[in-house]
């Protein structure tokens, strides 16, 4: 078997990660790994710490971070005003197992924010919103059926799960359609549906597959047509790119949105804000045959409400979602001309949330939001070469997340840019000498 040179190199230049991912590989079964785009051969580096728009990992490489938690690090990381949140709170007490008033605060921050808002209940995590939002939909409209986009993406529970036909599980009630508005009346019209489910921005992180904005100010009133309850999953996108979030932008009311990540500051937790009547169900008044008992160890607690505090007064200026979103158009614009320079067919898109598409470019976007195609295999596609460009990024201290997002916050630099630019050349031309760019270079 021929020896990977590139992978030699980056192992050596980690042993004590190498240690490590050894060590994991004993305890956890996705190859070491605690999240699936965390996985990469041999391995990934593992951090020691992170300030603003770096980390760095125990063999003392330093790496500008494009992956911002996931999107939860809209102001980078160790933010100085949630991290002073945070320490006042921990010793007045991580739980009390009672009410306080900074959860307070922090829902009334949301509603100040999010119009749509009525009511807000708090959850551990995006996806367990997701799944209170069909609960209740279902109560409110006496249906089960479940209507959703294709690729979009609401987590990993069984009735949320991408593809539908993944291994174990079991989710009878979902119809999956495309972005066509007469599909979506023909289905709403049947009347069985409790819920359209919508991903903020468009399929996969704020949208590899952009929606258009026309399509989405159609859904809600198609939706009410027919008696059905409008989801908007604001996971990603709530108050990443404006103060009121995707629906802001677009200019929609949702009967019931899904928010996280931004909203803790970089601590797990989740949020359904969203009509009043429907959330009703939560009422311990609401007769018994349509109230929901809502249990969750978590929700709300003190530590992280102290940071979704802390995060939301940060956000609700506005200068925050300004500041990455600059600092992404500037990626986008240096990286495209990179890539025109030396013919490679590839191409950036989106807005603070940056999409890297590496295939055939079949059309002039008319905006650097929008995908080189129209071909929706092809936007989402994950090819050999792309995860070998992230691979020779993170060796030259860029880290991704699995070269399909470049995930920016208020803390990135135009150095940091620059620098991530002479990587992204330096990989490129790496991957021309090694062979591994065949038939997408010299266009």
């Amino acid at each position: 078997m021929a020896v990977d040179h590139f992978v030699e190199e980056y192992s050596k230049a980690r042993p004590r990660s190498a240690a490590l991912h050894e060590r994991a590989e004993k305890v956890f079964a996705a190859d070491g790994a605690t999240h699936f785009v965390r996985i990469l051969e041999p391995f990934r580096p593992y951090i020691t710490h992170a300030k603003g728009s770096k980390k760095w990992d125990v063999d003392g490489h330093e790496y500008i971070d494009y992956v911002m938690g996931h999107g939860a690090l809209l102001q980078g990381h160790s933010h100085p005003s949630i991290v002073k949140a945070v320490q006042e709170q921990v010793v007045k007490g991580v739980h009390y197992g009672d009410n306080h008033e900074l959860e307070v605060e922090w829902a009334e921050l949301i509603q100040r924010l999010m119009p749509s808002a009525e009511r807000v209940e708090f959850f551990s995590s995006g996806q367990e919103a997701n799944l209170m939002a069909i609960r209740l939909s279902r109560i409110f409209t006496g249906r089960k059926k479940i209507l959703r986009f294709v690729e979009n993406f609401h987590g990993w529970a069984d009735e949320v799960v991408l593809p539908p036909s993944s291994p174990g599980t079991s989710n009878p009630e979902v119809t999956i359609i495309p972005f066509e508005l007469k599909r979506v009346e023909e289905e709403l019209a049947t009347g069985e549906f409790a819920i359209l489910m919508t991903e903020g921005g468009g399929a996969h992180m704020t949208g590899q597959v952009p929606l258009d904005f026309d399509f989405v100010r159609a859904l809600p009133a198609l939706a009410h047509k027919y008696g059905t309850v409008w989801h908007l999953d604001e996971v990603v996108t709530g108050f990443r790119d404006a103060v009121g979030g995707f629906q802001a932008m677009v200019g929609v009311k949702p009967d019931l949105t899904s928010l996280g990540k931004v909203i803790a500051g970089g601590l797990g937790a989740g949020a359904l804000i969203g009509r009043a009547e429907i959330l009703e169900a939560l009422n311990p008044r609401t007769p018994a045959e349509r109230r929901v008992l809502h249990s969750g160890t978590w929700n709300g607690n003190p530590l992280t409400s102290a940071a979704g505090v802390a995060s939301m007064k940060n956000c609700q200026g506005g200068e925050p979602q300004k500041r990455a979103n600059e600092m992404a158009a500037y990626l986008r614009k240096k990286g495209n001309r990179v890539f025109r320079e030396k013919g490679i067919s590839a191409w950036l898109y989106g807005r603070s949330i940056t999409h890297f598409y590496l295939g055939p470019i079949e059309l002039q976007p008319s905006s650097e939001v929008l995908p080189p195609t129209r071909d929706l295999a092809k936007m989402i596609g994950m090819s050999s070469q792309k995860l070998r460009l992230s691979h020779h990024l993170l060796h030259r201290g860029v880290s991704t997340l699995q070269g399909r997002l470049f995930i920016l916050s208020s803390a990135h630099t135009e150095e940091d840019i620059d620098k991530t630019i002479a990587a992204l050349e330096a990989s490129l031309e790496a991957m021309i000498s090694e062979g591994s760019l065949e038939g997408l270079w010299g266009i």
